[in-house]
C-alpha cells in the first residue's frame, strides 16, 4: 500500500507544479522578463539538485528512518507551498525566485523518497516499479497543465488566479504523504553500516553520469521552449499550457513500456535519448503549429526516460547501502548540466535561435558515445 500512497502523493504534487511549470515561461514574458530569464529558471533546476545532493549526503550519513522521512515531508511542504505562492508575483524577480524555492523543496526530498520507493518495489521488478510510480506521477502533471488551461480560458488568461487554484491539489498530496509514512515508517536500507565505505560510487557509476551530464546539457529546457512558442505567435498561452499536458500524457503512456524495456535490457534502453532529444531544436525552430506539437511529445517522451529507466538504473550501479549518496549525486550531476545547459542555450536563442540546432547535436553525440563506451565496458 505504500506504493500506491507514494504514487498519489506524486499525482497530485505533479498536478500542482507541473501546472505552474508549463507556463512558466510565457508567465515570465507576462512579467517582462527576457529570453535569458526564462531560460535562467533552470538556474533554480540547479540549485534544487544541489539540494538532492545535500540531502542524499544526509541520509547516507546518518542513516535514519526519521531522517528519510522527515526531509521528504519538509521538501514536499516547501515544493507545494510555493507554487500558489506565485499568484502573489507581480515582478519576474518574485516569480523567478519562487521557481527557485519550489525546486529547492523538490530537491530536498527527491532522493530520500527514491530510496523508499526503490525499497518498497523490489518485488514487482525495479523498472516496472518505477515505471508504475512514473505514469501516477504523470497522470498529475498532464491533468495540471489541462487544470491551468481551463483557468486561463474561462478567466481571461488571469495566471494570479490559476496558481491559486492549484493549493487544492497541493493540500491533497500532502494528506497522502502523512499516510504513506503511516504505512511505512521504518526503512531497511537505512540500517547502520557494518563496514566503512569511501566516496568512490564506481566507474559504471562515474561513465554513466558522464553520459547523463553531455545528455541533460543538451536537453532543451521547457522554459525556453514555451518561451519559443510564445514568441513564434502560432498558439496561444492556453494553447501552450496544453501542449504540456501532451507532453506529461506522452511522458505517462511511455513510462511503464520504457520500464519494462529496462528491465529486459538494462542500460542498453537509455541509448535512444539523446537521439531524441537531438531531435528537438530542429522540430522547435521549424516554427509550425504540427512540429510545435512534435516537440511536445518527444519532449515528453524523453522525460518518461529520465524519470523511469535513469532512477531504475542507480540501484544497477551502487551496492544497496549507497543509494542514498548516488541518488543525491545522481541529482547534483544532472541539476549542474541542466543549468548550464538552460543559461546557455537561452543566450544561444538571444543570439541566435538557428545555432541550438548544431550545440545540441554536439551534446548529445557526446553523451551517446560516452554510454556506447560504457555498455561495451561493462
Amino acid at each position: 500500500m505504500t506504493f500506491v500512497f507514494l504514487g498519489l502523493v506524486s499525482l497530485f504534487a505533479d498536478m500542482t507544479y507541473e501546472g505552474a511549470r508549463g507556463v512558466s515561461g510565457a508567465y515570465l514574458k507576462i512579467l517582462e522578463g527576457t529570453a535569458l530569464v526564462a531560460g535562467a529558471v533552470t538556474i533554480g533546476e540547479f540549485l534544487g539538485y544541489l539540494m538532492r545532493f545535500l540531502s542524499g549526503y544526509l541520509a547516507d550519513k546518518l542513516r535514519s528512518s526519521k531522517v528519510l522521512w522527515s526531509l521528504t515531508m519538509v521538501g514536499y511542504v516547501i515544493n507545494l507551498v510555493a507554487v500558489p505562492a506565485l499568484a502573489l508575483a507581480g515582478r519576474w524577480e518574485v516569480a523567478l525566485t519562487l521557481f527557485f524555492v519550489e525546486r529547492l523543496g523538490k530537491g530536498l526530498r527527491t532522493p530520500v523518497r527514491d530510496v523508499i520507493l526503490s525499497e518498497v518495489i523490489e518485488g514487482v521488478g525495479r523498472g516496472k516499479g518505477f515505471g508504475l510510480h512514473e505514469v501516477m506521477d504523470q497522470l498529475g502533471a498532464f491533468s495540471g497543465p489541462l487544470l491551468v488551461m481551463f483557468v486561463l480560458s474561462m478567466s481571461s488568461e488571469d495566471y494570479r488566479l490559476a496558481f491559486a487554484v492549484l493549493a487544492i491539489p497541493a493540500a491533497i498530496s500532502l494528506a497522502f504523504l502523512l499516510t504513506a509514512y503511516a504505512t511505512y515508517p521504518r526503512v531497511k536500507s537505512v540500517s547502520p553500516r557494518k563496514t566503512v565505505v569511501g566516496w568512490n560510487l564506481g566507474r559504471k557509476f562515474n561513465l554513466f553520469s558522464a553520459s547523463l551530464a553531455l545528455m541533460t546539457t543538451g536537453y532543451l529546457a521547457w522554459s525556453l521552449v514555451s518561451y519559443h512558442m510564445k514568441e513564434c505567435g502560432l498558439v496561444s498561452d492556453p494553447e501552450i499550457s496544453l501542449m504540456y499536458a501532451l507532453a506529461m500524457g506522452v511522458d505517462a503512456l511511455v513510462a511503464f513500456p520504457i520500464g519494462y524495456l529496462y528491465d529486459k535490457m538494462g542500460l542498453k534502453s537509455l541509448v535512444i535519448t539523446p537521439i531524441l532529444a537531438s531531435t528537438i531544436p530542429v522540430f522547435l525552430l521549424t516554427n509550425t503549429r504540427t512540429t510545435l506539437y512534435l516537440v511536445a511529445a518527444v519532449w515528453g517522451a524523453i522525460m518518461s526516460i529520465y524519470e523511469t529507466n535513469m532512477r531504475a538504473a542507480i540501484p544497477d550501479l551502487v551496492e544497496p547501502d549507497r543509494r542514498a549518496l548516488a541518488y543525491g549525486t545522481y541529482g547534483l550531476i544532472y541539476g549542474v548540466a541542466w543549468m548550464l545547459g538552460g543559461v546557455l542555450a537561452g543566450a544561444i536563442y538571444t543570439l541566435n535561435p538557428t545555432y541550438l540546432i548544431p550545440y545540441v547535436l554536439i551534446t548529445e553525440l557526446s553523451s551517446l558515445t560516452v554510454m556506447i563506451y560504457l555498455l561495451r565496458t561493462t
